[in-house]
């Protein structure tokens, strides 16, 4: 399993944002186009690897909304989006992030304390958006049973692990080496 994104991402042209090696690929970009057997292949694998015994999935805009569409229809568990707009609901949730390469500002509805919830994204790198949701649905009282990235890059999980005390499970670990994408490790050797 994961064929597909292991061989898309080896292909994966490498741009560089100030000092940040930045990959581009359908998953964490959706350039220069997401294959639908590509998100299939993400979707089945988050749900071999991820604990599924949840109220609802959790996904960030703007990349994690088409993975927790896919999970949604394979699982037939609703998904609620972490946006970048306010709308001023009720219960609305501020949240501040800072990445390796951008800052902003994300806003939580439609979760609710006891919500028993699996977060995915598409890559953890640097941390800053996970760190930064992880806080505030601990304070919301959200119950967080499990966090996936289908890709961790570098040592995104040990910088979230540090901050949260929370593991983030990745499908595949990956690094830039020599402005290549060199995969150094699978979530579960079965894919």
């Amino acid at each position: 399993m994961l064929k597909k994104l292991k061989n898309s991402l080896i292909k994966a042209p490498i741009i560089k944002k100030k000092e940040y090696n930045y990959f581009v690929h359908p998953i964490t970009d959706g350039i220069p186009v997401v294959d639908p057997s590509l998100l299939e292949e993400t979707a089945e694998a988050i749900a071999l690897v991820g604990n599924m015994e949840v109220d609802k999935i959790v996904c960030v805009e703007a990349m994690g909304i088409h993975i927790a569409t896919a999970l949604s229809i394979k699982t037939g568990i609703p998904f609620s989006v972490i946006r970048k707009r306010v709308y001023g609901l009720e219960g609305e949730a501020l949240v501040h992030q800072t990445t390796g390469y951008s800052k902003g500002q994300l806003y939580i509805n439609g979760l609710e304390k006891g919500d028993k919830v699996i977060l995915v994204d598409d890559v953890v790198s640097t941390g800053g958006t996970l760190i930064a949701v992880l806080k505030a649905l601990e304070r919301m009282g959200v119950d967080v049973v499990d966090v996936i990235a289908v890709i961790e890059k570098g040592n995104g999980n040990d910088i979230v692990k540090n901050a949260t005390g929370i593991n983030i499970k990745s499908l595949l670990k990956i690094n830039i080496v020599e402005g290549k994408v060199v995969i150094e490790g699978c979530a579960d050797d079965s894919l």
